[in-house]
């Protein structure tokens, strides 16, 4: 476990490269500035199944991982926060071990563990098992698992209803909206 700076809870997010991991950093982000806690946003690559059959971890490719999650979360934190955040003490780490396991080995009793909710397909459910899921069975740790936003509600933010596009005919809006038979 990562040693605290006074011991006492913290808000612990991991992150990805998908739309729920950058919700969850945003959500995290603010929750930590509101009850002023620390901020531990970690990224867990797994080692390739082809590496740890040969087992060859002496040879880069554990540096080459932790490297590529240090630039995946200074990208992401660059999205959403212009960088690291103000007014909130953060810690990043880049590590490489199966993502579930890794935070929930984080996430302390006292900590509250934020994950994104994403949606996948039955193939890449039976490839890779869901870090939510894992983190949800086996976390002792406080979970929130952050859901990105709908389409209907990304459509609902962009248009206001007395701006509303059907109004004017021929709207890309209109259209998209008769192809998904979403009520516009």
């Amino acid at each position: 476990m990562i040693a605290r700076p006074d011991g006492g809870p913290r808000v612990v997010v991991g992150v990805d490269d998908s739309a729920g991991a950058r919700c969850a950093l945003s959500w995290a982000i603010g929750e930590a500035r509101l009850r002023r806690l620390p901020l531990l946003v970690a990224h867990a690559a797994p080692l390739p199944p082809h590496v740890s059959a040969a087992g060859q971890l002496g040879c880069g490719i554990t540096e080459a991982l932790r490297g590529s999650g240090a630039e995946l979360i200074a990208r992401l934190l660059a999205e959403v926060s212009d960088g690291p955040p103000d007014g909130v003490a953060m810690t990043a780490l880049a590590l490489v071990g199966e993502p579930g396991a890794t935070l929930v080995r984080l996430a302390g009793d006292d900590d509250i563990l934020v994950v994104g909710h994403g949606t996948r397909g039955a193939l890449s459910r039976l490839l890779r098992p869901s870090v939510r899921l894992h983190c949800a069975r086996r976390a002792r740790a406080t979970l929130v698992c952050v859901r990105p936003p709908s389409f209907d509600l990304l459509l609902e933010s962009l248009t206001a209803r007395d701006e509303s596009p059907e109004h004017v005919p021929g709207s890309r809006f209109r259209r998209l909206g008769r192809r998904l038979r979403l009520p516009l």
